[in-house]
């Protein structure tokens, strides 16, 4: 199975910043001592050229962001601060979900090491998000495979507000987010199903919601491909998710809806979003699950292909 990560560009943050860039090494760094390269292959992800992102993003947005001349209220919107190492990292992060999702069309499954950028509006980033890749990776496809129908289906605790708004007109994307129903951003954009929860959310309740919002999924959509933001942040120690999912809560979640993709033979870009546990190794273990519940069904597809 393809992984691409973004994470040899280092971001210059101050100290004490309450971005978690250290889980991205610490998670690669442990699936190359998990897995052995011929059953997870890392690739380091190539940058999203300007013409990817300007099928999502305006082209003034775009040059402001290469050439560092947004305003010092647009950098607090997005909350990292300005550097050429920014700009790479976001690029190729972006990258990571394109390429990812060339390959999910091509065997089944793949995953981008980050990704899941879901706050990026098409003129403006907020919440640590520069560009959206999900919304690149989705006009990507349109344009180069032609594929029109994709669910993006974000259980991220943040509602996916910018890709709500990027895909708002658009019927060929649907947008599904569980989240937070009084959590950051306080402003929620309308996706085409939203699954709001309250503080305190925990496992049953949480994975009666998602079932739920898959039958509703079924009965009004059927994608030819899945975008999957698989989110720590919901887990009940937490930073600022607010939910109080366990770690099986979440590996449950990851194989309901690996199971429900593997039903309906849809391919799946997963994406990891975020998490902002106190202990970055909790949330390194959430990453973790995903990528071995992933790989397992990777397994599964491709032991099928061959039965066939």
């Amino acid at each position: 199975m393809q992984a691409y990560y973004a994470d040899e560009i280092t971001l210059p943050l101050p100290e004490g910043h309450r971005f978690p860039a250290e889980k991205y090494p610490r998670l690669r760094q442990r699936l190359i001592s998990r897995y052995p390269a011929e059953a997870l292959r890392l690739i380091f992800a190539a940058p999203a050229s300007a013409e990817q992102i300007q099928r999502v993003h305006t082209v003034d947005y775009y040059q402001r962001v290469v050439q560092g001349s947004l305003s010092q209220q647009e950098m607090r919107r997005i909350g990292l601060p300005w550097s050429q190492n920014l700009v790479e990292r976001a690029l190729r992060s972006t990258g990571g979900s394109i390429a990812a999702a060339h390959a999910a069309l091509a065997e089944g499954l793949a995953i981008n090491l980050g990704g899941g950028t879901h706050h990026a509006f098409a003129d403006h980033g907020e919440g640590y998000c520069v560009f959206n890749d999900l919304a690149v990776a989705a006009r990507e496809l349109q344009a180069v495979h032609r594929i029109a129908r994709i669910l993006i289906l974000d259980c991220d605790v943040h509602q996916g507000n910018g890709t709500a708004a990027i895909f708002r007109d658009d019927p060929d994307v649907f947008t599904c987010s569980i989240h937070g129903e009084k959590n950051f951003p306080f402003h929620k954009e309308q996706s085409d199903l939203d699954i709001p929860l309250p503080f305190g959310t925990q496992d049953e309740a949480y994975l009666h919601a998602l079932r739920l919002g898959l039958q509703q999924v079924d009965e009004r959509f059927q994608p030819e491909v899945v975008f999957f933001i698989a989110g720590a942040d919901a887990y009940v120690h937490d930073r600022y998710g607010k939910l109080a999912l366990s770690k099986l809560g979440l590996a449950q979640r990851d194989k309901m809806v690996f199971e429900w993709c593997h039903q309906h033979g849809y391919p799946v870009l997963v994406v990891l979003g975020g998490g902002y546990a106190k202990h970055v190794e909790d949330v390194v273990d959430i990453h973790a699950a995903t990528v071995d519940i992933a790989l397992g069904f990777f397994e599964r597809m491709q032991a099928w292909k061959k039965r066939a």
